[in-house]
């Protein structure tokens, strides 16, 4: 029996060493097929990963972009409220300097002034003849008093007397109060 025994290894290593070649060969296809398949594997694992991770990546980036939105959008009302409110004032300040522009605009003159607007200009801003005083803005009663006086020949300021005596002498006391009203209104 151990005659047996050791023959049938004897005979079994045999075989083995005869087929070793044959067998290492399909050994070596089994591992490059199992080597295959393992990468394959890999692949298809990182390839899944790799959705995995892009698709956390995109939706992340998504709910960024969103709450950046949402700012801009906050940014935007808030300056949008601001420029409203910057063109209310802007309109309310023109509408106030408007107000005072028509409040402050030189009234109407009067047609018995239009022969007074040689020497002292359109608005009673010019010195007559370079010697008189500014008439625009002088009271009232006063420039009534310096017309009637000139008028009646009894005032001469700066030689102008005889001349200022032909200008009023055909003005009616209505006109010269007129006339008077429109200079002092003016500013």
């Amino acid at each position: 029996m151990k005659n047996s025994t050791l023959l049938s290894l004897v005979a079994a290593a045999v075989l083995f060493t005869a087929c070793g070649e044959e067998t290492q060969k399909v050994a070596a296809e089994v591992n490059t097929t199992k080597v295959a398949e393992a990468v394959k594997k890999d692949t298809i694992n990182a390839v899944e990963s790799a959705k995995s991770k892009i698709t956390e990546v995109a939706e992340a980036a998504k709910v960024e972009v969103k709450e950046m939105a949402d700012i801009a959008a906050e940014k935007a009302e808030v300056a949008k409220e601001t420029a409203a409110s910057k063109v209310a004032e802007a309109a309310a300040v023109v509408e106030e300097k408007a107000a005072a522009m028509t409040a402050s605009a030189t009234p109407e003159a009067p047609a018995a002034y239009a022969k007074c607007t040689g020497c002292h200009g359109a608005n009673g801003k010019t010195k007559a003849l370079g010697k008189s005083a500014i008439i625009a803005g002088q009271d009232k009663e006063a420039l009534i008093t310096s017309l009637k006086e000139y008028k009646a020949g009894t005032k001469n300021v700066a030689g102008m007397g005889s001349l200022m005596k032909g200008q009023v002498a055909t003005m009616s006391d209505e006109e010269i109060e007129a006339v008077a009203e429109y200079l002092s209104q003016i500013k």
